[in-house]
């Protein structure tokens, strides 16, 4: 068994193997791997010393042995289950690694690229110098480190100025167990262009049980009025630990949304790091978690306000059963310069028994004076009048619970804006949920009333 202390001498090997195996890269890239892997071995895993980490002991991570996963490949009958036959654009990844035969796209507009990004860096690597690495922070988190000296492939999507991409690219991450533990990396990088739009959804999931590591980062850059939606799905495993980092880079007048949605894994790290760099821009972030047993899930929101006139919004729902961990920590910076911020951040919680536990921490960091800012947290139980009033019109208890987890759920949901993508997400809720029975139908959205505080 490798120590903690260890893991970066283990990680140095396996830095040389995929150095050796890796196909002929631009001296750009190998100088930004290098310098990645130079700051993981210099700070190694982090601990629960280090505030971003103080709720998520991430030692079954560092001292596990893993080894870089293999190509491996799946039947379109063994993707069926998970759902994604029904979207026009589909690619699917295999332990990271693009697997075009089952992945197929719909027709987009003209100039816009959809596909692999180890075909681009090989292709084309002008295309992305001067995108790939130049956001995700490297210096802050180990395992973005870690990510960027492992990049290999992962989905890359550009989308040129004015076209919009009317159709969800939804992108299929399988991880499939090794006989020993495995870990793969994808890289992801999402360019939408001036006044462009689109839609992509990243879902992450397992074949089989095994020990697996899936530790991914995405850069997401929106140009000027660019409007962009991004949906993170993870349903891995009971022993698969994924880690994912999302950095967001918005220009003028930019709207963002992402949402979150965590329905299992051992050990679960969702990043989430929008920067508003461009003034008047918007993001909206979006969250449901739902942990059972022993499962571990935390939520780091770092959403920085650099220029002025920007409005950001947090939601973050959780539901917790069984001996369950859930965390929340929202950090919102607003720059010298980011004069006439909106912000506001909201984390509500559920907590199905006595054993689940949930840190919870909104923060507020402010550094200009004219701003409008707020923040805050609830942890509860179930409602007893609620329950007496619907068990009193008839329903059974476990129907009755099942009726308001499902409302809690449906404050994230009602949140998505594409109809096929929330009626996709609301079946995976409602498989997860306590009590659920079977779901037939479609959800219907007549009559609801949105505002963009609560819908992008």
């Amino acid at each position: 068994m490798i120590t903690a202390t260890q893991a970066p001498e283990k990680y140095l090997e396996i830095f040389d193997q995929f150095n050796n195996r890796a196909a002929v890269q631009p001296r750009w890239l190998q100088s930004l791997r290098q310098d990645a892997f130079a700051r993981f071995s210099e700070t190694g895993f982090p601990t629960t010393h280090d505030e971003d980490w103080r709720f998520t002991n991430v030692s079954p991570v560092a001292s596990t042995p893993f080894e870089l996963a293999g190509a491996d490949t799946v039947t379109k009958e063994q993707l069926e289950p998970f759902g994604i036959l029904q979207f026009a654009s589909r690619l699917v990844f295999v332990n990271g690694l693009f697997l075009p035969d089952l992945s197929t796209l719909a027709t987009l507009p003209k100039g816009v690229t959809v596909g692999s990004l180890a075909a681009q860096l090989k292709d084309d690597p002008e295309s992305i110098e001067q995108h790939l690495g130049k956001y995700l922070n490297t210096q802050r988190d180990p395992f973005a480190s870690l990510n960027t000296a492992l990049i290999e492939d992962g989905v890359y999507v550009y989308v040129p100025r004015g076209a919009v991409v009317e159709t969800p690219i939804y992108v299929l991450y399988v991880t499939v167990p090794g006989i020993t533990p495995t870990m793969n990396h994808p890289r992801n990088l999402i360019v939408a262009e001036e006044s462009s739009q689109v839609t992509v959804v990243e879902d992450y999931v397992s074949l089989d049980e095994g020990i697996t590591f899936s530790n991914a980062a995405t850069e997401l850059v929106a140009g000027d009025n660019a409007n962009v939606s991004h949906y993170m799905i993870v349903r891995e495993g009971d022993q698969a630990y994924n880690f994912s980092t999302l950095r967001i880079q918005q220009g003028r007048s930019a709207n963002v949304a992402t949402h979150s949605l965590l329905l299992s894994g051992t050990l679960v790290r969702n990043n989430v790091h929008p920067v508003l760099a461009g003034e008047g821009s918007e993001c909206l972030i979006n969250g449901l978690f739902m942990a059972n047993g022993r499962q571990h899930m935390d939520n780091y929101m770092l959403v920085e306000h650099a220029s002025p006139h920007c409005d950001s919004r947090q939601f973050y729902n959780g539901i917790l059963n069984g001996q369950s961990h859930g965390v929340f920590h929202g950090r919102i910076i607003v720059h010298k310069d980011a004069q006439k911020t909106d912000a506001k951040q909201t984390n509500r919680n559920l907590l199905l028994s006595d054993d689940a536990q949930i840190d919870t921490k909104p923060q507020l960091e402010i550094y200009a004076d004219d701003v409008k800012c707020t923040h805050g947290a609830t942890i509860g139980q179930f409602d007893e009048n609620a329950l007496f009033y619907l068990r009193s019109r008839g329903l059974a208890e476990a129907a009755a619970r099942h009726v308001l987890l499902l409302a809690f759920a449906n404050e994230c949901l009602d949140r998505m804006s594409s109809p096929q993508l929330r009626n996709h997400l609301e079946k995976l809720v409602v498989a997860g949920l306590p009590e659920a029975a079977s779901y037939s139908g479609t959800r219907s959205t007549e009559g609801a009333e949105r505002n963009w505080e609560e819908v992008r």
